[in-house]
């Protein structure tokens, strides 16, 4: 999905810093974040695949805190490049964020608007969404995120036009993906607007996806959970909950978090 907006035409006005290069990807991971998601990016855009007739990118891999970075099934990471290599990349992707309850380092969301003044492309992948959302860098514009966590975006972050039906929403120089592998078609996009349907295309067949995903979340939606669960006073206890299933908590612990 792209939207026709001033965004969009700021963004195509706006150049890219001097010192940045189109070509290079910066990747921001957090301790916390699902693995999953984070290979996303590191996949599509850290793989050399010329053989295959798709351009290279250059990858860079940035801790957004200090390391080292827990992830699924407590791995630990390492990341190779912190928060200045930012400065190099004319792309920055958060491909996840911990915890939809949790603030992102200060550090983090100042180098993600020095990127974004600078010129570069930002990309958030589900939840990484919040990140950009708490850098002030969705405001007034259309994003999305996985669907469970739509409704809490919108109600802590009201400028933010939420669209949780959106596989992703391109609007220019921001991008944002509904959840995990949503990433993918995002991704995808990222590499056709960048180099052309066929690159975009051999790309998927490497990857064994389709080129592109016909219509949105709504095939997923858990009809189960209320539809405004963002206008619900209690709705970040509630989001906290979801997220927290495999953990042991009783009522007295949802009662100190709201």
């Amino acid at each position: 999905m792209s939207h026709d907006s001033t965004a969009v035409q700021e963004a195509a006005s706006r150049k890219l810093s001097g010192r940045r290069r189109r070509e290079i990807v910066a990747v921001l991971l957090f301790s916390g974040g699902p693995i999953f998601e984070s290979s996303i990016p590191l996949s599509v855009f850290g793989i050399d695949r010329q053989d295959a007739g798709v351009p290279r990118y250059r990858l860079l891999v940035c801790a957004g805190e200090e390391g080292p970075l827990r992830t699924t099934g407590g791995l630990e990471l390492t990341a190779p490049h912190g928060l200045e290599a930012i400065g190099r990349a004319g792309t920055v992707v958060v491909p996840a964020w911990r915890s939809i309850t949790s603030p992102p380092p200060p550090e983090a969301l100042d180098a993600l608007r020095r990127a974004h003044e600078e010129g570069a492309r930002i990309v958030g992948l589900c939840t990484g969404a919040f990140v950009l959302a708490a850098a002030g860098l969705l405001d007034g514009r259309p994003a999305t995120t996985h669907w469970m966590y739509a409704p809490t975006l919108a109600k802590r972050y009201p400028s933010v036009h939420v669209d949780p039906r959106e596989l992703f929403v391109d609007d220019g120089d921001v991008l944002t993906s509904a959840g995990t592998a949503a990433g993918i078609d995002l991704c995808l996009h990222i590499v056709r607007t960048d180099h052309g349907n066929e690159a975009a295309g051999a790309l998927a067949r490497r990857l064994v996806v389709p080129p592109r995903r016909a219509g949105g979340q709504e095939r997923y939606l858990d009809r189960s959970l209320p539809e405004e669960i963002g206008a619900d006073p209690l709705a970040e206890v509630v989001a906290w909950a979801l997220e927290h299933l495999h953990e042991q908590f009783d009522v007295e612990t949802l009662a100190a978090r709201a």
